[in-house]
């Protein structure tokens, strides 16, 4: 159960400047190791979801075209009191504004590196509907990390996803930052037990590797609910630890694989710092 003093101040914090963090609104089993460790991923555009994929926690509705414009400032002010050295920035989608949040997301970027300068930030976005020009908008404030999930393997994307997402969409989404700027890493990731196959979830990490994707996180789907999907299966310990040895071998630069394992897992987190950080510093003595 979620504990400890750190886990209080971010729960505190967080509540007191009305953020939303996705620890909280996907149920994530991981709350109490991550927000222990000083870690948590903010939730950009309030909490309700244009969309309505049959995995997911978050609440599903119209936002009605609300934003908080001085979010992105809030954002900034809570992750310099957080004093982190590594920060996830995602949202719900947004399908009621014309460019998906994808302003709003840019917006945020800027104001948190302006107050803290070092901080690396990695996003997790959307599909913005399959918007390049969105997509663009964010590659030119230059996170360190562009995340965007393909959630499951291509057959079971209608099962699972909103009618609105697709498998080549994500794909699409996922091969375009590398041509804004192929010094961002790109992560995605896949959830087990939805009646995959193991072939199919190989063709994924192929299909991911042929757009240069440099992160991979696969985890166990866990039902939040008794009207989401049910679990197909529950995938043992040792099968995940066969996926990740997979995924190594197809040449991705880190694979984080096992049951708890969500996107931004604090495990990848340290890794994804740890390689940036060594490249910047190896540019550094280069320039």
């Amino acid at each position: 159960m979620p504990s400890g003093e750190n886990y209080k101040r971010l729960k505190v914090l967080s509540h007191d400047l009305g953020l939303h963090t996705v620890c909280e609104e996907a149920h994530c089993p991981n709350i109490g190791e991550c927000w222990g460790g000083g870690t948590a991923t903010f939730m950009l555009l309030g909490d309700t979801c244009t969309r309505g994929c049959r995995f997911c926690a978050v609440k599903s509705g119209n936002p009605n075209l609300i934003v908080d414009e001085l979010e992105p400032v809030k954002i900034a002010i809570a992750l310099k009191q957080m004093n982190l050295s590594y920060v996830v920035l995602t949202s719900v989608d947004r399908d009621d504004l014309p460019d998906g949040g994808a302003g709003h997301f840019a917006q945020t970027i800027i104001e948190t590196k302006e107050r803290n300068p070092g901080l690396l930030i990695e996003v997790l976005t959307p599909d913005f509907r399959g918007d390049l020009k969105a997509v663009k908008t964010i590659a030119n404030t230059h996170p360190d990390v562009f995340a965007h999930n393909i959630e499951t393997v291509e057959r079971l994307q209608r099962r699972a996803r909103d009618g609105r997402a697709n498998y080549k969409q994500s794909l699409a989404v996922l091969k375009s930052i590398k041509e804004f700027d192929s010094s961002i890493y790109t992560k995605s990731s896949l959830m087990l037990g939805l009646g995959e196959t193991d072939e199919e979830i190989k063709q994924s990490m192929i299909d991911l590797r042929d757009i240069g994707v440099d992160v991979l996180a696969i985890g166990q789907y866990l039902r939040p609910s008794s009207w989401h999907l049910e679990v197909e299966r529950y995938v043992p310990p040792s099968k995940f630890d066969e996926f990740r040895e997979m995924g190594e071998s197809l040449g991705f630069s880190y694979v984080a694989s096992g049951p708890l394992v969500r996107t931004s897992y604090r495990a990848g987190e340290f890794f994804m710092e740890n390689i940036i950080r060594k490249g910047k510093i190896a540019i550094s003595e280069d320039s």
